[in-house]
């Protein structure tokens, strides 16, 4: 027959366990708040007005009023009404075809409704990062601010049927000064 050698376990002094628990507990808060400084920030969009309705979708034009700034405040860019003349084919403000937009700008744009009013953060790694473009007066790696409001959105499609209309309409009107234009006989 075998024998079991027997080790006696020894008792743990007073508050031992509890001053385990307690550097088990520092030690995952600590990684944790490592984990949260190294994450990437991601695009922040905070609500003026809200919308209502559905949201835009990835491949949708947005029809938007807005102001772009920089983290000091200075502004780089702002919408630009539709020249005037131009027939109530398209509703009001820039559009923007989400899926040329900079990823920030799209992501922030997805969570939008119509007719909301928004203040979109973006971190320069989601923004124009260290290429902004040519002219601008943008510098590399920098944190981008935009107030928004979008007044309405539609398909891709639906988009390029009223570009065709109006070009349409801008041909009969050009066909027609110029038959106006021409000499009598």
């Amino acid at each position: 027959m075998t024998e079991i050698t027997r080790v006696p376990i020894q008792p743990l002094p007073k508050g031992s366990l509890a001053k385990l628990w307690v550097g088990i507990v520092v030690a995952i808060l600590i990684g944790v708040g490592i984990a949260w400084s190294t994450m990437p920030k991601g695009v922040d969009l905070e609500v003026i007005t809200a919308g209502t309705g559905p949201n835009p979708g990835p491949e949708d034009v947005v029809f938007v009023k807005y102001v772009g700034k920089l983290a000091d405040g200075t502004e780089f860019d702002r919408s630009r009404e539709l020249p005037e003349g131009v027939p109530p084919i398209f509703p009001q403000g820039s559009p923007l075809p989400l899926d040329a937009m900079m990823p920030g700008f799209r992501e922030g744009a997805l969570k939008m409704q119509k007719g909301g009013k928004y203040e979109l953060f973006i971190p320069a790694e989601q923004g124009y990062g260290a290429n902004p473009p040519p002219g601008a007066p943008i510098p590399p790696n920098a944190d981008l601010t935009f107030e928004i409001e979008l007044v309405d959105f539609m398909s891709r499609e639906d988009f390029q049927r009223r570009i065709q209309m109006l070009q349409q309409m801008m041909q009969q009107e050009g066909a027609a000064a110029d038959q106006e234009a021409a000499p009598q006989q």
